[in-house]
């Protein structure tokens, strides 16, 4: 089978082959705590088996009612933050038509998102949308009480109980949730809503290839088995062999960590296909959340190239030393466009006319990657050889794989976010949340004497 690969010749002249080997020892240790689940966290270890282990009655019944809310509804409206829709919108953004919002319906709703912000003219732009089009919602929460979503739940809720009435609203409500507990459990129970269930052992970032994720993939139209199957042949290869020199994600997580130890601080994924960028905004969240702790971690940062060469590429090639780069390489795109002969030429582009699109944009990724490397900033490469369902899931996987690697060498725990709770212990004082009244007192004296 085909696989991505991760190529690390871009970063030789910056870290040796026996720099990146000597992290051997770490990886062993580091695999060994992940796959007999020994480390920090290793309550949250449930998405290292998931792709073996995922029931295939589970797989069929999302996909049945996939179709029936692509029969109903013409938008999907998916409520969540973080994990909860990160990962899912992934996907669907690296496998839509760029355009599918101008598209006829043909069978695939148009997947938007609420309770990632607290913008009041995002929501009233929202429903405005939607009192004009047949619409479902897939509420995703394990508690039901974290304030983004459950805000714009509340909201929503609301609005399609008072266009459709609160019984058929029941049949166009599917809450992804804890399997037993919580207040958006209980409010399913009460109103009727199918449910699926977010797994205790895996915590919201790794959570793409639970109902998390395969629900909202699936209504919008992609092939979620075939997404699963990617991830267990990547599970397959990374848990069969730990050496650097066999297995992908034991390269990455010791190729990262030797340039950290060279003080290459901020890692930054580049990718040339716009419809990668929620892909990359995922993988943010993947590692940001996972390894910045206890004063440590690579910072993860993200561009678009061509586009983002003429902003941020400035600072990539002259600014601070402290950067590099992976870059996603696709090698085979899903449409072709020519660049035509032009007779005046005054755009001097004849030299390429007959060319390909993407073959522009691979010599300008060469180029650019070759113009990095001379500025000091390593590259590392992940090829993959299209974008499609089973690719991604290989990616998927091979990222969670290689996070939990990086992070447990890094002496931290992976799988908790610990640092996410102080900005809500401080909203919840401003906002006169019961049981906060002391945190109250104290943070509007800080607030004034400013």
């Amino acid at each position: 089978m085909k696989s991505i690969k991760l190529d690390i010749s871009n970063i030789l002249q910056f870290v040796s082959q026996d720099e990146i080997k000597s992290f051997q020892g770490k990886i062993d240790a580091a695999h060994k705590a992940l796959v007999n689940k020994t480390c920090k966290g290793n309550d949250f270890l449930g998405w290292i088996d998931l792709p073996n282990e995922i029931d295939d009655n589970l797989l069929t019944d999302i996909n049945n009612l996939a179709a029936t809310i692509r029969a109903k509804a013409e938008i999907l409206v998916v409520v969540g933050i973080g994990g909860s829709y990160l990962g899912a919108r992934a996907v669907i953004e690296a496998l839509k038509h760029n355009f599918d919002m101008l598209l006829p319906k043909q069978g695939k709703p148009l997947v938007i998102y609420a309770g990632q912000n607290l913008s009041e003219d995002y929501m009233a732009d929202l429903i405005e949308v939607l009192d004009k089009h047949d619409y479902a919602i897939n509420v995703i929460s394990k508690s039901g009480t974290t304030t983004e979503p459950a805000v714009s739940f509340r909201i929503l809720k609301n609005h399609i109980e008072a266009k459709y009435g609160r019984e058929e609203a029941a049949t166009r409500i599917v809450a992804t949730t804890d399997k037993s507990r919580g207040a958006l459990k209980q409010l399913a129970d009460e109103e009727g809503y199918k449910t699926f269930v977010v797994p205790d052992d895996v915590g919201g970032r790794y959570s793409v290839l639970t109902p998390v994720g395969l629900l909202p993939i699936a209504i919008a139209g992609f092939d979620i088995n075939n997404l699963i199957k990617g991830a267990a042949d990547m599970r397959k290869l990374l848990l069969s062999d730990t050496s650097v020199s066999n297995n992908q994600a034991s390269l990455y997580a010791a190729a990262r960590n030797a340039l950290y130890e060279k003080g290459k601080l901020i890692e930054i994924t580049v990718n040339y296909l716009p419809n990668l960028y929620y892909f990359t905004e995922w993988w943010k969240q993947l590692y940001g959340e996972s390894e910045g702790k206890e004063g440590k971690g690579i910072f993860p940062a993200g561009v678009i190239n061509t586009t983002d060469l003429h902003s941020m590429g400035q600072y990539i090639q002259d600014g601070e030393r402290k950067v590099f780069e992976t870059v996603l390489t696709v090698e085979n795109i899903r449409s072709s466009v020519t660049i035509p002969e032009d007779a005046a030429n005054l755009d001097k582009l004849n030299y390429i006319s007959g060319k390909n699109i993407h073959y522009v944009n691979q010599m300008a990724e060469k180029g650019t990657t070759l113009a990095h490397i001379d500025g000091e900033v390593p590259n590392l490469s992940i090829s993959i050889p299209e974008i499609n369902a089973y690719y991604l899931g290989q990616l998927i996987y091979f990222y969670e794989f290689a996070c939990g690697l990086s992070g447990i060498m890094l002496g931290i725990n992976p799988f908790d976010q610990p640092g996410v709770e102080a900005y809500k212990k401080n909203m919840f004082a401003l906002l006169g949340k019961p049981g906060f009244e002391k945190e109250t007192e104290t943070i509007r004296k800080r607030i004034g004497k400013k």
